[in-house]
C-alpha cells in the first residue's frame, strides 16, 4: 500500500478542522502553542518511514510518556505491579480524585494521572534520584537517537501548578499506596511528561510494541511478548482517558494520547504511528489527531477489528 499517498490524502482532509478545540491552557507553558500545527509519521517494522506536515517539530509528549514508565515498571516488578495499580478503564476524567477515594487509593490503570504517579513511585523505589535519567535513557534507546531532551520550562510550569497531582499523590500516601516522599517522585513524573519529541521520534520509539517487545530494526529486546501484549491491551482500553471506548470505536488501534497534542498508535506486527496537533477535544485528546488516525484506519483497513 502507498502509505505516503494515504498521509497526503489525510493532510488535505483534516485542513478544515485545524484550529478547532483548545490547547491545554491549564499548563501555562503550553497555553501559547499554535493550535493549527499538524504532523503525522509512520515507522514500519522493516524500517520504512512516511511523514507529512510538521514531523520534525518537537512538542511536550505529556501522558504519552506513561507508556514508557509502565514498560519500565512492568519490566522491573512484573505482576507485582498490579497490586498497586489496576488495568481497568476509569470512565472518569484523567485527574479524578473521587474514584481514587472510594477505591482506597488504588488507581484504575497506569494511564490516568494517579496510576502513572504510582508507577513513578515504584520506579523511584528502584532508581531513586536516577529515576528520570533511567526513563529518559529508555526513551532514547527505544527511539534509537540521543537527540531527546526534557523541556525544563514545561517541567517547572507543571511543578508550580500541579496541585491536583500533588493531591492525588498525598491521597494515595494516606492509603499506604505510596512509598517515597511526594516531592521528588512528582519531580520525576513532571520531568517525564515534559520530554520533548517529534512525531518521527515518537513513531520510532514505540516500534517495540508493534513487534512483541523487540525492536525489529536494532533487535534489542525491551520487554517480553506477554508484556507487550499487556501494554497494548491497556493502551486500547485505557489510553484515551474517558474517551478510550470512543477511540477504540473510531480508530481501532492501541493508542496513547497526551495533552501536548500528541497521539501514538500501534498496528501490531506492522507499524507505529504518531500524530501531533495541539488543539484538544473535551476529553483532553488531540481533536485533529484523533480524526487523522480514524481516517488512516478507514483508508488502510489496518484496524485490529
Amino acid at each position: 500500500m502507498d502509505y505516503q499517498s494515504v498521509l497526503e490524502e489525510i493532510y488535505e482532509e483534516i485542513q478544515p478542522l485545524l484550529g478547532e478545540g483548545k490547547v491545554a491552557d491549564y499548563i501555562p507553558a503550553l497555553a501559547q502553542i499554535d493550535p493549527k500545527q499538524f504532523g503525522m509519521s509512520i515507522t514500519c517494522n522493516d524500517g520504512t518511514t512516511y511523514n507529512i506536515g510538521l514531523t520534525k517539530t518537537k512538542f511536550s509528549i505529556q501522558s504519552i510518556s506513561k507508556v514508557y514508565g509502565f514498560t519500565l515498571a512492568l519490566r522491573t516488578y512484573q505482576k507485582e505491579l498490579y497490586t498497586r495499580v489496576w488495568r481497568e478503564p476509569s470512565g472518569d476524567p484523567f485527574n479524578s480524585l473521587v474514584q481514587l477515594e472510594y477505591e482506597a487509593g488504588i488507581p484504575r490503570n497506569p494511564f490516568i494521572n494517579a496510576g502513572a504517579i504510582v508507577v513513578s513511585d515504584a520506579l523511584y523505589s528502584r532508581y531513586q534520584d536516577q529515576t528520570l535519567h533511567e526513563l529518559l535513557s529508555f526513551v532514547k534507546d527505544s527511539a534509537d537517537t540521543q537527540d531527546i531532551t526534557i523541556d525544563k520550562t514545561v517541567a517547572t510550569s507543571e511543578m508550580e501548578h500541579g496541585f491536583r497531582n500533588m493531591s492525588l499523590a498525598n491521597l494515595m500516601k494516606s492509603f499506604g499506596n505510596f512509598n517515597n516522599e511526594v516531592t521528588p517522585v512528582l519531580e520525576a513524573y513532571f520531568g517525564q511528561c515534559s520530554i520533548a519529541m517529534n512525531t518521527q521520534e515518537l513513531s520510532r520509539s514505540m516500534l517495540y510494541l508493534a513487534n512483541n517487545g523487540t525492536d525489529p530494526i536494532t533487535h534489542k529486546t525491551f520487554i517480553n511478548p506477554a508484556q507487550a501484549k499487556r501494554i497494548n491491551a491497556v493502551m486500547l482500553t485505557c489510553g484515551h482517558y474517558d474517551a478510550s471506548g470512543d477511540f477504540a470505536f473510531r480508530v481501532g488501534l492501541p493508542g496513547k494520547s497526551g495533552v501536548g497534542g500528541g497521539i501514538i498508535a500501534v498496528v501490531p506486527g506492522k507499524m507505529s504511528i504518531a500524530v501531533f496537533s495541539p488543539a484538544l477535544n473535551e476529553q483532553g485528546n488531540s481533536l485533529v489527531g484523533t480524526n487523522a488516525l480514524e481516517l488512516f484506519t478507514t483508508k488502510t483497513g489496518l484496524s485490529i477489528f
